[in-house]
């Protein structure tokens, strides 16, 4: 072997060993950097990674979001009736050193593992309540509390519950006429203490409105009253300091208003002597 080959060997095995020593752990994923199948180097940085070569080796693990869906249990009530309970978690790895070595890395033995504990949970957290409150009434707070059981149970198991769904209940046919016709009632029933508290409000404000009506009528009529009062009083007065200075230009005045407020509607018949204090004026006239 010549020295150029030499080199040419040396350098593809210097390459061979540097790109064996170095790995990339993305943002998707978890390692563990193991040694002579002992893990060394758990929860190993993002990024560019060196290991020794052929002592060395690394497992890489999904970090996503990770979903079991599993075919639906059939659940027992406190009633002792069955219901068909459709439901799915969702989880991620927190811990990839616990995740390991409780499954040997596998997510079907997880998922398996999930499924045993989530069907646990669900007969234990069932078992506790009636098929009305978890048809109808406690539907949210059943997941709340299922994502909190289930985080208790899984903690030896290196993952986290995200999110606990129930998507569909079944009841069997029997027994989901009685209880949609019980739902049926209950809604019933609330609608109408609803109507009845909402008529009682409507009267109360009618009894309110009719009652601030008279009262704002009433002090109406009376300032009304007031102002017409003084109003009369004012023109009284008026007419008396007018009569006061010149009787006769008072009464003449008067005269020829009343003439013309009589004689205005051109079809009035009046029978009056002429010779009566009406046609005083008139009269004067007519001889001067």
């Amino acid at each position: 072997m010549n020295r150029s080959t030499t080199i040419t060997v040396l350098a593809a095995l210097i390459l061979g060993i540097t790109i064996n020593s170095v790995f990339v752990v993305n943002d998707k994923e978890h390692a563990i950097v193991f040694q002579f199948g002992e893990a060394i180097r758990p929860n190993v940085d993002k990024g560019l990674n060196f290991k020794i070569p052929i002592i060395q080796n690394v497992k890489k693990f999904d970090s996503r979001l990770q979903t079991l869906d599993e075919e639906p249990d059939r659940i027992l009530t406190v009633e002792s009736k069955y219901l068909l309970v459709d439901s799915f978690v969702k989880y991620k790895i927190t811990d990839v050193l616990k995740f390991y070595q409780a499954n040997n890395g596998s997510f079907n033995s997880l998922n398996s593992l999930l499924a045993q504990r989530t069907e646990f949970e669900l007969k234990n957290q069932f078992g506790k309540r009636t098929v009305t409150e978890l048809v109808s009434g406690e539907r949210d707070e059943l997941m709340d509390t299922m994502r909190s059981g289930l985080n208790d149970v899984v903690a030896d198991l290196g993952i986290e519950i995200i999110d606990f769904r129930v998507k569909r209940i079944d009841l069997p046919s029997n027994l989901s006429n009685s209880v949609y016709e019980r739902m049926r009632t209950q809604r019933n029933r609330l609608a109408e203490e609803l109507r009845s508290q909402g008529k009682e409000i409507s009267r109360e404000i009618r009894a309110i409105a009719d009652k601030d009506k008279v009262v704002i009528l009433a002090e109406a009529y009376k300032t009304a009253e007031q102002i017409r009062g003084d109003g009369d009083a004012e023109a009284t007065g008026i007419y008396a300091r007018s009569f006061s200075r010149d009787p006769e230009f008072y009464e003449f005045t008067r005269s020829m208003r009343a003439y013309v407020e009589t004689f205005e509607n051109k079809s009035d018949v009046m029978l009056i002597d002429t010779d009566s204090d009406f046609f005083k004026y008139l009269n004067q006239s007519k001889t001067k």
